[in-house]
């Protein structure tokens, strides 16, 4: 690790909600990181959106809230370069004490789904497309953020305006910066169809490593937005009026000589594609929560709001739930468009290429692309509700088979104490617990 004079740095894994839990440690600490030398409590990555235990949680009171150990992931060490001295980031995963994975950690999960692409013989390739909106929370409502060329308030949707861009130069190349120091490889920037929403493309990689960037890119966006003195956020939809924040994820399979097992040579794809894509539809309902996980995020899924909300596919259509864009035939691929902003990026790609997967070991057939707008089209939906979402979750067979059950079981729990923490609080008041937290 080349980071100079560092008195401390920190660890951190990822929790239920794709926070980050962790500690700071002195730089003494470093060289015993592969030890095993830094405990935390297993129940810390399966707390709420609050960060407060989980009432009834068989983490706590049947283990006597025991201890796992935490380990250095394969992405190494990074600069947090939102802060003002060298404190390095150390990612982490939790195991038990007899090294066994913990199955409450959403990295394993994802790792877990790879391994059984891997005894195919397969490479996944992944690659996220993430919204965000710059927003002023200084005052007792969320207000849109000030132009900082003239410092009045915008007022308008921006799509694809360079002049947008150009008021937040000083941050955009910042942000350029900071991705290279973190080794995140950040394509292109675009401004968005919302106030103040830009959206940023990762570029393809082995999809650990992709769901790796994507969660550094989140805390990385949130902290130097900071610097630059307003706030940014994932939040599914962040005003009621305005366009939401998606995270569009894009992927393909590699042979081992390769080559990509979605390429027919054509613009159609392989009959191995199709199956995927069957995979996809099939868990998709059922996967509502790990695409919608807060009581925000149902104010994106509704319908001609740029977010889809029935389960179809097609090809080069931004309405349908799973697009296989245009290009190359050696780039076929599939673009998941359903998941907002909020998501835990390990639980995402977990469930989306744990059902496609399935889908292409049982030969699921997905049945035709439609055409025109899903909008205005009889379709199967997406879960209609949070409560719903959990629900169906929670019983699902093609989730059975992607997740571990105590996993499942623990996200469950999770949820059901989120939705009473958030029924009490008022519909407007649901910002300030998420702005910085998804």
């Amino acid at each position: 690790m080349q980071f100079e004079n560092f008195a401390t740095f920190r660890v951190a894994a990822c929790d239920l909600n794709g926070q980050m839990r962790g500690k700071r440690l002195p730089a003494s600490y470093y060289d015993k990181l592969q030890s095993g030398a830094v405990r935390m409590p297993l129940s810390a990555l399966n707390v709420d959106i609050k960060g407060a235990d989980i009432e009834d949680s068989p983490l706590i009171f049947e283990t006597g809230d025991a201890d796992g150990i935490l380990l250095p992931t394969s992405r190494g060490a990074v600069p947090l370069p939102w802060l003002d001295g060298a404190q390095p980031l150390v990612p982490m995963q939790m195991y038990f004490e007899d090294g066994t994975p913990f199955y409450g950690d959403p990295r394993h999960a994802l790792s877990g789904v790879l391994k059984r692409y891997e005894a195919h013989g397969w490479q996944v390739v992944a690659s996220t497309e993430l919204e965000f909106t710059l927003v002023d929370d200084s005052g007792k409502v969320l207000r849109s953020v000030r132009d900082p060329r003239s410092g009045r308030r915008m007022d308008g949707s921006e799509i694809l305006s360079l002049s947008e861009m150009d008021a937040f130069d000083p941050f955009i190349s910042a942000l350029y910066e900071a991705c290279a120091a973190m080794d995140i490889d950040a394509q292109t920037t675009t401004s968005e169809a919302g106030v103040g929403q830009f959206e940023i493309t990762l570029n393809h990689q082995s999809a650990m490593c992709a769901a790796d960037d994507t969660w550094l890119f989140k805390a990385l966006i949130r902290g130097l937005a900071r610097k630059f003195g307003c706030a940014a956020t994932f939040m599914a939809k962040p005003f009621v009026v305005d366009s939401g924040n998606g995270m569009h994820m894009h992927f393909s399979v590699l042979d081992k000589d390769g080559n990509n097992i979605f390429n027919d040579g054509g613009p159609k794809g392989t009959d191995t594609l199709r199956a995927a894509i069957g995979g996809c539809l099939a868990a998709m309902r059922a996967s509502t929560l790990i695409f919608a996980p807060h009581a925000n995020s149902y104010a994106r899924l509704v319908p001609h709001a740029h977010a889809p909300t029935a389960i179809c596919w097609a090809y080069e259509n931004r309405t349908a739930a799973v697009r296989i864009p245009g290009g190359p035939p050696a780039a076929r691929r599939i673009e998941h468009r359903v998941a907002g902003g909020d998501i835990n990026p390990y639980l995402s790609f977990a469930v989306i290429l744990g059902a496609a997967l399935i889908g292409i070991e049982d030969g699921m057939d997905p049945g035709d692309p439609i055409s025109g707008s899903a909008y205005d089209q009889d379709l199967p939906q997406l879960a209609e509700d949070w409560q719903t979402a959990i629900d169906l979750f929670a019983e699902d067979p093609l989730i059975a088979r992607i997740f571990e059950p105590r996993m499942v079981r623990n996200l469950v729990l999770t949820k059901r104490q989120e939705i009473a923490i958030m029924s009490v609080l008022p519909e407007e008041e649901h910002w300030k617990t998420y702005l910085e937290k998804v």
